[in-house]
């Protein structure tokens, strides 16, 4: 998903020519708009791969927003790009960092669903 039709074009492009049309649904819509219309449709995932945009201090909203959404499957893991001085949460409702991967200037965040094992 993206809010860029440029960009959910692209996306669209290298799905054909990696032959994985059939395997992916493309969203072109800002994200809580796209949140919404999965968590209608009930699916829940077991990856989910965030890049808000560097330096606007939104990955706790964008986290949060995910949680509410409710659209994560238990153990399910979220990598969230960010810049090594983007602010980072250590958690976000039922998302918990537990690693991080540094390139350069740039952070992969990995966070782990655990709604599970905080309802028991």
């Amino acid at each position: 998903m993206d809010k860029s039709r440029e960009c959910t074009d692209i996306i669209k492009d290298n799905l054909v020519h990696t032959k994985l049309v059939e395997k992916a649904t493309v969203i072109t819509a800002d994200v809580d708009t796209a949140l919404t219309r999965l968590a209608q449709s009930g699916k829940q995932f077991d990856l989910v791969f965030a890049d808000p945009p560097y330096n606007k201090n939104i990955l706790f909203d964008t986290l949060n927003n995910l949680v509410n959404h409710d659209i994560m499957k238990d153990g399910g893991i979220v990598v969230a790009e960010r810049d090594v001085d983007d602010p980072v949460p250590l958690e976000a409702g039922f998302l918990k960092l537990y690693r991080e991967q540094k390139y350069g200037g740039t952070v992969l965040s990995f966070y782990i669903w655990e709604k599970a094992s905080n309802e028991k």
